[in-house]
Formats: C-alpha cells, sequence, structure tokens
C-alpha cells in the first residue's frame, strides 16, 4: 500500500491484520504498513491507539507482549493476556524495550572502518556496498574458517542462521555469559529430556530450592513468579512452604520462609544426605529409592549421613534431618538446582544430585512438581544451548594460529562477556575480517571492519518457541509494531538475501514469507488456539493473539528410570589460595542489566536493585562485621583482586552475607555500549578465572578466590533505602546468624 495521506486516513479506520482481537474474534482484511513516524503527515493526529501482540526480545525466557502504537511510534509494552507462558505479565525488562527502540545511540547507517582496529573512526556506506561487500568477503573466504557468532537464537531466525551456516560450511557459536550447560545437562542426564522441564510451583506444598533465583533472574523468572503466587495464595489449599538453600542472599531468599546457608559449591553434598535420610527412614518412592541406590538402599548413601554433611556443607545435621522429613512428609513437593551450585567445578554433581530428589517424592511428572515439555511442533530450535567455555577457549587457540579468516557477530558481546584471561579479546583482533550487526556500537561491534544497522525485536520478524515452556505446545509469534528506524535492516532478511548470492540451499525469500511457511505447517495440523480452513485466515489468527499453542499437547510417555546416585562426594576446587585471596567470589545477574545486555537502557540503569537498592554503579557485599573488622564502610572504594586481575568498586556491608564471601552484580564496566553504560562501573567477568565444570567444560564462575585492598577513596553510593543502616548494628546483631541454621 502506498504511503498517503489517503491511504494511512483509511487504514486507521479499520482494525488492522497484526492488531490484537483476543480470542480472534475478528480478522480484518488487510495489513498495516503505515508505521514509520516521518512518513506520517506532520497534520496528522488521529489519537487512535493500536495495539500490537508480539514477542518480548528482552527476556530470553519467550514472554508474549502486547505493543500499544499511536500514529506510528511505539509508546507502551504490556503481558500479553492470551499468551500461555506470562498470562498478562511483564518483565521491567519487557518495558525497557521502548528504549532500545529509540536509543539515541543507535547506528544508523552501514559503516566501514577508516581507522586502526578498535579506533572507533568509521566511515558511513550505504547498504548496496555494505551488502557486496558481505557478499564479496564470504565468497572469497575458505567457509570453514568462518564464524557466526550470536546470542541464543531459538525460533525461525535460529534455523535460518543453522542453516545458513551448514550450507556455507562454516562454524555457528552461540554465547551467553553465564551458560546454562551444566543445568542442560543434568536435566539429560537426570530426566533423559532434551528441553528443560516446566517447574510447576504454583501447584507445589513444599519447595526445596538450591540456589535457584526463580523470583529474580533464573531461567523464566516471570512465569515462576505467577506460580509463586499461586504456591502463596492459590485458592482451597494452604501456603506453601519455601525453602532456599544458598550461599548468597538473592531475591528468591529474601521470599523464602527459611534461609538455609550452605558453603559454596557443596549444595550436591546436601542433597545427598536429605536423600540418605528420606531412604533410610523409608519416607519416599521405595522403587525410586531403589533405581537411585542400584538396590542397596540407604547403605549406597552412607558417605553422605548428616552427621558427615555437616562436617563438609556447614548444615547441622539437625537441620538436614528436619527438612528431609518435611520434604517428603508435604507434598506435591519439589527440588530446584540453579545457578550456585551450578557454577562451580563440581556443579553437575552437584544439580544431578538436586534435581534426583524429585524421585523420592513423586514429583516428576506430576502436578506440582517436574513436568516435561514436549518437541516443538516445527523443525525450529527450540533450546538456547549455547557454547561453553571450553570450547571458546578452542575458538581462541584457533583465532592465534590463523585458522579464522572472517566472523560475523550479531546480538552477542564476547569481548566483554568472556573472562579477560582467555585472551579473546586479543585473538578477535587478529582476525582478518570481522562483520558487526548491532543496534547499538559495543566492545565486540567496535572491533568490526564492517558493521550494519540491526532491527530491534519491535521491528522484526520471527518466531519463539519457549524453552522451557508451559508443559505443553507453544510457539510465539514475532511481528514488526514499527517500520525499521534509520536504514535497520533485519539480521534474519540479510542473511537469507546473501545465501541466495552465493547459491546456498536455504529459505528463498524473506523472514516474513518463511515465517509464514511456518504458520502454514500449522494450520494444517488442524488444531490449537488458533484454527482456520486457510493459511490467510490462521495467519491472521496467529498474529492476533501472539503465537499458536495447544494445552493438550503435552509430553508423551512416563517417568523415566532414576539414575543412579553418586556414592562419593565431589568438592568444589578453586582459583587461588585462602592465605593470599581470602574470600570465595560470588558473581550474580543483575535482575535489570543481566549479565550486560541490557546496561545501554537508563531505565533499567535506574531501576534499583530490590535487596540494596543500588542503582548506575557496581558495588562489593562484604559482610558486615567482616567490614568492619576491616575498617570499611559505605562507599569505600576497595580493590577487589583476584589471580587473573582486579576492578575497583565500592563497598556495601550486608549482613547476610557470608564472612568467608564477597559478591558482585553483572552488568556494567563497559568500554562501549552507548552514552549509558560506557565507562561506569566495573565488569566483575574480567577478573574470573577461566575455569571450567569438570564434566561439561562449561565456565565454573564460582570457583575465583578474592582478596579486598583498601584505597583510602570514597564516594556517596546512590542507592534508594537512605543513609539508615538496614539492620541493627550493636555487635549481637551486626550479622544474620546464618552459620548457626
Amino acid at each position: 500500500m502506498e504511503v498517503t495521506r489517503r491511504n494511512f486516513l483509511k487504514a486507521m479506520g479499520t482494525v488492522t491484520l497484526g492488531t490484537v482481537v483476543f480470542n480472534a474474534c475478528r480478522w480484518p482484511e488487510e495489513e498495516l504498513l503505515v508505521q514509520s513516524p516521518w512518513e506520517i503527515p506532520e497534520d496528522m493526529v488521529s489519537g487512535v491507539d493500536t495495539f500490537y501482540a508480539t514477542q518480548c526480545g528482552q527476556c530470553p525466557d519467550g514472554a508474549g507482549v502486547v505493543v500499544r502504537v499511536v500514529e506510528g511510534r511505539a509508546k507502551k509494552i504490556e503481558g500479553n493476556p492470551d499468551f500461555p507462558l506470562n498470562r498478562g505479565k511483564h518483565s521491567a525488562r519487557c518495558e525497557a524495550g521502548l528504549q532500545a527502540l529509540y536509543h539515541p545511540d543507535r547506528i544508523q547507517t552501514p559503516l566501514r572502518r577508516s581507522g586502526e582496529r578498535g579506533s572507533g573512526q568509521f566511515t558511513p556506506i550505504s547498504w548496496d556496498e555494505a551488502h557486496q561487500e558481505l557478499v564479496r568477503e564470504l565468497r572469497s573466504r575458505n567457509a570453514s574458517q568462518v564464524v557466526l557468532v550470536t546470542q541464543p537464537l531459538p525460533g525461525h531466525l535460529g534455523k535460518v542462521v543453522h542453516d545458513f551456516a551448514k550450507a556455507y560450511g562454516g562454524q555457528h557459536i552461540q554465547f551467553e555469559p553465564l551458560e546454562r550447560t551444566v543445568l542442560r545437562r543434568a536435566v539429560k542426564e537426570v530426566f533423559g529430556q532434551d528441553r528443560l522441564p516446566d517447574f510447576d510451583i504454583g501447584k507445589a506444598q513444599y519447595v526445596l530450592s538450591f540456589g535457584a533465583d526463580f523470583l529474580g533472574t533464573w531461567v523464566s523468572p516471570v512465569r515462576h513468579s505467577i506460580g509463586y503466587g499461586e504456591f502463596r495464595q492459590g485458592e482451597g489449599r494452604r501456603r506453601g512452604t519455601l525453602v532456599q538453600v544458598d550461599s548468597h542472599f538473592s531475591l528468591t531468599t529474601a521470599n523464602a520462609d527459611e534461609w538455609v546457608y550452605v558453603r559454596p559449591g557443596t549444595e550436591g553434598i546436601l542433597a545427598l544426605s536429605i536423600a540418605h535420610v528420606i531412604v533410610s527412614e523409608g519416607l519416599g518412592d521405595r522403587a525410586a529409592a531403589d533405581a537411585l541406590t542400584g538396590g542397596a538402599g540407604a547403605q549406597a548413601l552412607d558417605a553422605f549421613r548428616p552427621q558427615r554433611a555437616e562436617q563438609l556443607t556447614g548444615v547441622p545435621a539437625a537441620k538436614v534431618l528436619e527438612i528431609a522429613r518435611a520434604f517428603a512428609a508435604n507434598r506435591p513437593s519439589l527440588a530446584l538446582g540453579g545457578d550456585s551450585p551450578a557454577s562451580h567445578t563440581n556443579g553437575l554433581f552437584n544439580l544431578i544430585a538436586i534435581y534426583s530428589l524429585n524421585y523420592l517424592v513423586g514429583s516428576v511428572g506430576k502436578e506440582g512438581g517436574v513436568i516435561f515439555n514436549p518437541a516443538s511442533p516445527l523443525a525450529v530450535p527450540d533450546s538456547s544451548s549455547t557454547a561453553t567455555l571450553k570450547e571458546w577457549q578452542g575458538l581462541v587457540e584457533r583465532m592465534r594460529r590463523g585458522e579464522v579468516s572472517a566472523a560475523v557477530v550479531r546480538g552477542a558481546n564476547p569481548v566483554h562477556g568472556l573472562p579477560a584471561a582467555t585472551g579473546f579479546g586479543e585473538a578477535f583482533r587478529q582476525v582478518p575480517y570481522i562483520v558487526g550487526f548491532a543496534t547499538v556500537m559495543d566492545e565486540t561491534s567496535a572491533l568490526a571492519d564492517l558493521v550494519l544497522p540491526d532491527t530491534t525485536y519491535l521491528e522484526e520478524w520471527g518466531s519463539v518457541v519457549p524453552d522451557p515452556g508451559p508443559g505443553h505446545e507453544v510457539v510465539g509469534f514475532q511481528q514488526p509494531v514499527v517500520r525499521p528506524l534509520y536504514q535497520a535492516r533485519s539480521f534474519g532478511d540479510e542473511l537469507l538475501s546473501v545465501s541466495q548470492e552465493l547459491g546456498l540451499e536455504l529459505a528463498q525469500g524473506t523472514m516474513r514469507e518463511f515465517l509464514l511457511e511456518g504458520a502454514g505447517k500449522l494450520q494444517g495440523l488442524p488444531r490449537g488456539s488458533v484454527r482456520s480452513a486457510t493459511v490467510e485466515g490462521f495467519w491472521k489468527g496467529v498474529l492476533q493473539r501472539g503465537g499458536w499453542w495447544d494445552v493438550n499437547a503435552k509430553a508423551n510417555g512416563d517417568a523415566p528410570r532414576p539414575p543412579r546416585l553418586p556414592t562419593q562426594e565431589k568438592l568444589p576446587s578453586y582459583t587461588g589460595s585462602p592465605t593470599e585471596f581470602p574470600f570465595s567470589l560470588t558473581v550474580f545477574r543483575s535482575l535489570s542489566l543481566a549479565e550486560g545486555q541490557n546496561a545501554h537502557l537508563p531505565w533499567l540503569q535506574a531501576l534499583p536493585d530490590p535487596l540494596t537498592t543500588v542503582v548506575w554503579r557496581t558495588w562489593v557485599e562484604v559482610n558486615t562485621r567482616t567490614a568492619a573488622q576491616m575498617g570499611l564502610k559505605l562507599g569505600d572504594m576497595v580493590e577487589v583482586v583476584s589471580p587473573q586481575g582486579r576492578i575497583m568498586v565500592p563497598v556495601y556491608p550486608h549482613p547476610a552475607v557470608h564472612p568467608d564471601a564477597v559478591a558482585i552484580p553483572l552488568g556494567q564496566g563497559h568500554t562501549a555500549y552507548g552514552r549509558y553504560a560506557q565507562d561506569r562501573g566495573a565488569n566483575v567477568l574480567s577478573i574470573l578465572a577461566p575455569a571450567v565444570e569438570g564434566e561439561t567444560g562449561a565456565l565454573a564462575w564460582g570457583a575465583t578466590r578474592v582478596r579486598l585492598v583498601k584505597t583510602g577513596e570514597s564516594i556517596d553510593l546512590a542507592k534508594f533505602e537512605g543513609m539508615v543502616p538496614a539492620f541493627p548494628v550493636s555487635e549481637e546483631e551486626a550479622v544474620i546468624q546464618i552459620t548457626t541454621l
């Protein structure tokens, strides 16, 4: 449709194709194409709201959202009440999608490097020039020496990138700073599942969480928060009990009925001690106990008797007995293993032990327990598995040997997100040709020879197969709610166009056409939330509702046979001697900034941390009494020194931090990434040891020890809680007595 005043007025008088019409009660006749602010007549002020259903690209869990658009401008983002994963709820990260769209530092045109690599000197060029250069470079190089680096890409875009790399002959590698490789491997080992299950918190009666901050940043916090509300105040049932076993005081810990402190990396030993009690006292499922112990019963777990476990974990034997009996008695009960136990060199040992507890209480494949997710109804990636640290170290070696001649990077920032000790940044600079697709210039794209302006999720077509899903088939459809700003172009569309010029056997056309083809396959089933006799009618329906789902399409089969439990403990190892580096370092995701992906958005920079209320900074949490003994007070600057490097951050005395540990949030310390992120705070990832989990090769980000060095400097730490300490500061009440639980 040609963009004219007459056509615009005509379009505004109808309900448009992509707009939300819940329950598919009305299907309009044509698609609205007038959305770009500068294409709307200046004297046109309609005041008409239009709402579009799409998928949130700020959150990794695949939430459905509804975007309010007025006169071509996206104004507000809300949760989609029709989408089964989040049922109308959404996070602060979703809200900030508008700032990603209208960011003042967005890359507006293709750029070619004109100065030294990393100098920031670029010359604007046309898309035609950029496209031809990209095609020419890819055609001229040995495909086996070309690497595509992206963020996790499920759905149709993930398939396009995967198929492109396979047809071209290059390597596709996905990056996530705090990878969940250990969790996925544990789910495979314990439950035999390739997809993460749905943890049915809402219908559980007793939740035993080992370091899973499911109300904050773990896996699918929006969905888990909905379940938590039902868990606490569901109709017709008594209030559920949450026990948090953790070495860090998280948002979930703050909401728990009881916090049990455990020595970092010994969560698996505690879980096996709980299993010993359940088996020895006959409190659990007999068949499951036999399978888990190979028929030997409690004798197979003698190494984990509560008295023995107390010595290793720091949790009193009486507390182990209490937890085990309550976990077995208050069914349905659910055991979760999160980031803390997975972050150590024995992470897989920990998670296998934790998740196996669900077999003993009959919670596998049952309401209130672990619900398996079915495979995707479409042949697209339905998991966001990422490369391990060991694989990244292998890539670094290849780059150093000159075996990588070109790299194409989109949505990933390994220069900032990998431990500096891996040497990735230095090796990456040696790659002869680098292409970066980005919305805002970050540390990785700043090293590129060619920078191409990418679209945000509000400007592009795509799909999401949530992982984990809600226990049944779901496909979320993502549609552009506004036209691309400036000269931004969809990564998927550009890759499809390049593949055609290279003569690769890949999907033809555009991402929209590829998505429409997928919709046709769903329409042919026929079942689920949207049904139509024609593909066109089905397409309109899924865009209106934000996706397609079938609540009756669940995973088939009985619960798998439980795995054999370990019979000997496996303790974590650390980099740095306790004498020289007395504190174990805990790093944790920021509720707003994640691992730094959202640091360029001022709304999220200004969102107070829910526990410390600190904004716009990095800080180090130090036990209140330890800080006093070291002569440190709020805002004092210290150097946090590890065997791999040092960063400078202000101190936040915290009564709920163990005296032998310190904790630092992720997200800050960018040297690029726009005016709101650059030169702000410190990047704790840079001082992590490149330690790996022993079985999977994943990054063991909890395996670093540090020391604190006073600098004599101090700042006023920006926070919302005021200057009055949150807790009394008398000698008796200076710390929460976490060691005597």
